[in-house]
Formats: structure tokens, C-alpha cells, sequence
């Protein structure tokens, strides 16, 4: 597979690579999504009830987009990129079902998050049931490599939502902490989903570590201005969806700079609003005014805008393609929600 016309033209007249991985990869993501819809089934009826409403919710479904795209970089792929596709779906949603329990969140996607229709538990034990059905998908590939990549992907994503857990609320969270949880807890995963799939397009040795890195790199992008857009992003645009990070007293990086140089009404200010479900947008607009005073957003986007120009630069190890090209676009796209 290469990438088609039509998806590069995608890119000129909307400016949105994302809509050309989707062109990209439609392919693949059929077969994908076939998989992932089977293997959502079983004989427990809520099962697939509590799967296929966080899989019908939607989502970008970037993370399986990207193991394709990085399967077919080198050449044509060897098919178990679909397998491993669906799995790091699954690690995906089964992160989701958990994180939602964690941070008691009520809405996931648009809707009522899964706990808040069928309970804690019930959400749980499915997570449990993705996770288990992931490493399922890898094992029927036969790549012993590849599973090691994904296990190791899943027992550190939960560590790094154990420590986020654990600095909840606390306001001498470092800058180093919040990096270590991200790279954890979001970029592990991202890693993992570009380095198995380059392992399906035959890639080894430094190629795929290259791919690894990219994705690692990409992931820390990705998460950085998601923590940006819960205050509004670049413009400042408070709506309805800000502010969750805030009132779950989650220490971003945006708010652990402000905490590290504020005055002591501001750092007051922000503790205030920091892990409280009532804090409005009133409470959010002040600890945005702090932000901005100390510029710590615009910190944030920049370490974004890094770690991008970080994931373009490993991509330099991969021969020139339109694919490459893509992925490069991608990283970008990925910074440019902020604005």
C-alpha cells in the first residue's frame, strides 16, 4: 500500500493530515475494524454492551492508524499489522474504561462515560476483557517480539496512571514528574503502536527504533497540547469541555510551571479551583489569567512544537516516501489543534 492521490491532495486543500492517514489507511482499517468488532463479542451479554458503546462512540483511532501507516513505510506489509492494529486498539479503550473509574469522569467522548451507565465495576472487569483480548490478537500473530513490545507498553501505562494518581492534587509536582507520567501514560503506548507496526513491514535495527522514537515523540506532542487545550488552547476559547483536568486535580504541565513561579494570591487562586468538581468557569478563567501572565500555556505549546519537530526528525532514518511525508504531516496536525 502507498499512500493515494487522493489523500495527498487531502492535505493541500484541507490542510488536515489526518484525513489523509483515515484515506491512507482505509484499507487496513477495515479489516481492523471487522476484527475489533468480533473480538468484542461474548456469551456475557454486557460485555459487548459496555465494548461496542465506547467503540461506537468514535474517536480519531489514530493510535491503529499509525501501526498500519508504519507497516507499509518500508514496502509492502506482512498482513499481522491488522492483528496488532486491533490490539493496540483495545489497549486504547481499555485504558479509557479505567481512566474514567480513576478520575471519576461522567462523560467520555460526548456521552455518559461507560461507568456511569453500567457502574465502576462493570467497566472495569470490560477493560480487563480488552486487555486480555489485545494480547489474544498478538499471540495468534505469532511474533513473540511484537508481544513483548505490547506487554511492556500495557505494565507501564499502568504505572505511569498509578503516579499520576498519586501527584493528584499535589502541588509540588515537578516538571520532570509530569514529563515521566506523560511518557508513561500516553507516549508508551504511541511508541509501542508505530514500533510493532514497523516490525510488520519487516523493519529491524535502527529503523525500527527510528519508528519507535516517532512515535514516542509524537505521543509526548499529542499529550502536551491536549493538557494545553483543557485551558482553551492558544486562543483562549473556555467552553464547555475545559477545565476537566482542572476540577479532576490533574498537575499538567501548564499549571505546575504557573504553580512554580506564581505569587502567593495567585498560587492561592489556583489551589482553590485545583481538584474541585464545582470550579466554573469563573474560577477557570482566573487560573487561565494566571497562566497567561506567566506564560506557562505558551511554554507548553512550544514544548509541544518540539517534541513534534523531534518525531519529523526520526523520521529521517526511513527512506523518502510519500508515507514518510505523511507521517511527518501527521506530527504536525497533531500540534496544530491547539490553535
Amino acid at each position: 500500500m502507498t499512500i493515494s492521490q487522493l489523500a495527498t491532495d487531502k492535505i493541500e486543500s484541507e490542510g488536515s493530515a489526518l484525513d489523509a492517514l483515515i484515506e491512507a489507511t482505509a484499507e487496513d482499517m477495515t479489516a481492523v475494524n471487522a476484527m475489533i468488532l468480533s473480538r468484542a463479542e461474548s456469551h456475557v451479554e454486557i460485555v459487548p454492551e459496555i465494548a461496542r458503546y465506547l467503540i461506537d462512540a468514535g474517536g480519531k483511532r489514530l493510535r491503529p492508524m499509525l501501526t498500519l501507516a508504519s507497516a507499509h513505510l518500508l514496502g509492502d506489509a506482512s498482513g499481522k499489522q491488522v492483528n496488532y492494529a486491533a490490539a493496540v486498539e483495545f489497549m486504547h479503550n481499555a485504558t479509557l474504561l479505567h481512566d474514567d473509574v480513576v478520575d471519576e469522569s461522567d462523560m467520555r467522548r460526548g456521552k455518559p462515560a461507560a461507568r456511569k451507565v453500567w457502574g465502576n465495576q462493570a467497566s472495569v472487569l470490560v477493560g480487563d476483557f480488552l486487555l486480555g483480548q489485545a494480547f489474544l490478537m498478538m499471540v495468534e500473530a505469532g511474533e513473540l517480539d511484537a508481544l513483548e513490545v505490547l506487554s511492556k507498553a500495557a505494565a507501564v501505562i499502568a504505572e505511569g496512571e498509578v503516579l499520576q494518581l498519586s501527584k493528584a492534587g499535589d502541588p509540588g509536582t515537578t516538571d520532570a514528574e509530569y514529563m515521566q507520567i506523560i511518557g508513561a501514560k500516553t507516549a508508551m503506548l504511541f511508541e509501542a503502536a508505530t514500533e510493532v507496526g514497523a516490525m510488520a513491514g519487516g523493519a529491524s535495527g535502527k529503523l525500527r527504533e527510528a519508528m519507535a522514537e516517532y512515535g514516542r515523540e509524537l505521543g509526548l506532542a499529542f499529550q502536551l497540547v491536549d493538557d494545553a487545550l483543557d485551558y482553551g488552547g492558544a486562543d483562549g476559547s473556555l467552553g464547555k469541555n475545559t477545565g476537566d483536568d482542572l476540577r479532576e486535580g490533574k498537575m499538567t504541565l501548564p499549571v505546575i510551571l504557573a504553580l512554580s513561579v506564581a505569587s502567593g494570591i495567585e498560587r492561592q487562586a489556583v489551589l482553590d479551583a485545583l481538584g474541585h468538581a464545582e470550579s466554573g468557569q469563573t474560577e477557570l478563567a482566573k487560573v487561565r489569567e494566571i497562566i497567561d501572565r506567566h506564560g506557562t500555556l505558551k511554554t507548553t505549546i512550544e514544548r509541544a512544537e518540539a517534541h513534534a519537530e523531534a518525531a519529523k526528525a526520526a523520521l529521517a532514518a526511513l527512506p523518502p516516501t510519500e508515507l514518510r511525508d505523511l507521517l511527518a504531516d501527521v506530527a504536525d496536525f497533531c500540534v496544530s489543534r491547539v490553535y
